[in-house]
């Protein structure tokens, strides 16, 4: 499989241009990485994960009753397409803050029988409306972060509904609306509100007591949900059967669109300008994989506006030049040559990576290893973590511009009988969105993902800046290993920025280190996202914090509430690990 990238006719010629042009060497000037302190979502317990086997098909979400959705479709004959459709629906009912009907989703996807991998951008969408200064106070400084998270304001145009409905003509096995009995019958029966969920609304008590329809849905008598609740929530229900009866225009141009711009325009202290036609004109955007080439692998997913599959690109194009499996888990250096590869991408990410629709991403330079595998020389000539690192330059010069991303993300993967694949990562963003209700769902604060400050320290503009019409940067990384021309694994993870590291490490601990994916997901999580080297604390990896501070790097221990979910396509068949650091479940035939 070649290399294939969604890019317009102008990026086109800019990167014909790089790639006669040598590489320029960073700016020697120092330039720390920006990357935001923001914690991680906090854990809610370790679950008991084991190793799945299975034969024929096979999904893996966050949540027991997303999965089980997932596995009955499967084993009622659906495709993969099929079982992502039951399983994103349910999720948006019992893992709320995380993903649902009112945010937006990446989604890469093999087609066994055309022999074809692509990609579908859900990604949410700024209003027409929006300007550079939607995040700017009146005295045109940047807002508190949740200040600009709750309400109306960091509300882009959804993209899931669209999604399921779009996916589906092309790729659904099953009639359409059998794929929403599942979450249906939870919703209207009742579920049991799980652990994870119930703390998760204990740890956002003030922007869920803000708006009377999110406090009535999650704090009924002003209490909060508490674990082993059983919930039922009809007007989840209805719009869900709305869904299964009439498809996606209703949530695009009917009712329940209607309900989205009342909710979003009227939000007390923080409304939008968003408009009926800005869910009209909503698209889901078709765009070709970013792959790099790794070992024997191709490591393939999503370009902009995501930054993860080239974050990856770059850390797997750094590592292509050691011999990490020579050097194994254990080293120090391994995880110096892990983090000093991902201060690189990700001074290159703030730098480089927006809309394609607005900016030129030169993502074939990025990845490329004319550039990186000088990149690889720099580390390889120190034994100490590396200072100063410096973005790449290639063609125009944007600004630096930081981002904050929080964590409250899902990821599912899935194979059918028919060996498609399914690796879809899929968000609200905050933990609870925007703490705005709609229709019995939830709406992102997705336009949070784009830099508030829209002009850099040196007065050029941030790629990554708001405007009308135009879909945030993103970090999810849904990606699927190809070897041989066929897919070999299907993995991702929610955590905001820390995404890419989580990713990073389960490939790496998978490929080079032999682990199976049970073990490679469970391995303790370490990153660096250019500030400093963060290590999950209570696990083995906290044994490293004193070496890693020798080397030079500056070591912070907390939680890294990763949710990984892989499936490895192998010879004799299918195996399947789930995060233990949440309530993930595997299940398959």
């Amino acid at each position: 499989m070649k290399f294939s990238f969604s890019l317009n006719l102008l990026a086109v010629l800019v990167l014909a241009a790089c790639a006669h042009q040598p590489m320029q060497k960073p700016d020697a000037a120092p330039m720390p990485t920006a990357v935001d302190n923001h914690a991680p979502e906090q854990g809610t317990g370790l679950t008991e994960q084991k190793l799945i086997r299975a034969k024929h098909y096979m999904a893996a979400s966050a949540n027991p009753l997303a999965t089980e959705a997932g596995y009955e479709v499967l084993k009622r004959g659906g495709s993969a397409i099929d079982a992502m459709i039951a399983m994103q629906t349910t999720l948006g009912l019992t893992e709320p803050q995380s993903s649902g009907l009112g945010g937006g989703a990446f989604l890469v996807y093999w087609d066994n029988k055309a022999k074809k991998l692509t990609t579908f951008d859900a990604r949410e969408t700024a209003p027409k409306a929006a300007t550079p200064a939607l995040f700017l106070d009146e005295n045109g400084k940047p807002m508190g972060f949740m200040n600009a998270v709750v309400g109306g304001r960091s509300v882009g145009v959804p993209g899931i509904p669209k999604l399921l409905e779009d996916v589906h003509k092309r790729y659904g096995k099953l009639p359409w609306a059998s794929l929403f009995d599942k979450p249906i019958a939870l919703a209207e029966q009742g579920f049991t509100v799980s652990p994870r969920m119930a703390k998760s609304i204990e740890q956002n008590l003030e922007p869920l007591k803000r708006y009377p329809q999110t406090a009535a849905y999650f704090l009924p008598d002003g209490k909060p949900l508490a674990a082993g609740t059983v919930l039922k929530k009809p007007e989840f229900a209805r719009s869900v059967r709305l869904l299964a009866e009439k498809g996606s225009a209703p949530f695009y141009q009917g009712a329940q669109a209607q309900n989205i711009v009342r909710a979003v325009t009227g939000a007390v202290d923080n409304p939008s300008k968003i408009s009926m036609a800005d869910l009209k004109n909503y698209r889901v955007i078709e765009r070709e994989p970013v792959c790099a080439p790794y070992r024997e692998y191709e490591v393939c997913g999503m370009g902009a506006p995501s930054s993860g599959a080239i974050a990856l690109g770059e850390i797997l194009g750094v590592l292509q030049n050691q011999d990490m499996k020579a050097l194994g888990a254990e080293n120090i250096h391994s995880w110096r040559w892990i983090g000093d590869a991902s201060r690189i991408a990700f001074a290159d990410r703030d730098y480089y990576v927006g809309d394609p629709a607005f900016v030129n991403v030169p993502t074939r330079a990025l990845i490329s290893q004319a550039y990186l595998k000088p990149r690889a020389e720099e580390i390889h000539q120190s034994d100490k973590a590396l200072e100063n690192i410096q973005a790449g330059k290639f063609g125009k010069a944007y600004a630096q511009g930081m981002a904050v991303e929080l964590p409250s993300t899902s990821h599912l993967v899935v194979v059918d009988k028919d060996g498609n694949v399914v690796s879809m990562t899929t968000s609200i963003e905050n933990a609870f969105g925007s703490g705005l209700m709609a229709n019995g769902y939830l709406l992102n604060n997705e336009l949070t993902d784009f830099a508030f400050n829209p002009v850099g320290a040196d007065g050029k503009t941030v790629a990554n800046s708001v405007a009308g019409g135009k879909r945030p940067r993103s970090s999810m990384a849904p990606t699927i290993v190809m070897k041989d021309g066929k897919p070999y694994m299907a993995v991702g993870s929610p955590g905001g920025s820390r995404i890419i590291g989580f990713v990073a490490k389960t490939l790496v601990a998978h490929i080079d280190w032999g682990m199976d994916i049970q073990a490679a997901i469970s391995l303790p999580n370490m990153l660096n996202r250019g500030s400093q080297y963060e290590i999950e604390e209570k696990t083995a990896a906290a044994d490293k914090a004193a070496a890693l501070e020798k080397l030079g790097y500056k070591v912070q221990i907390r939680d890294l509430n990763s949710g990984v979910q892989g499936i490895v396509i192998g010879k004799d068949g299918l195996l399947g690990g789930a995060d233990p650091r949440r309530e993930g479940k595997v299940m398959g035939d």
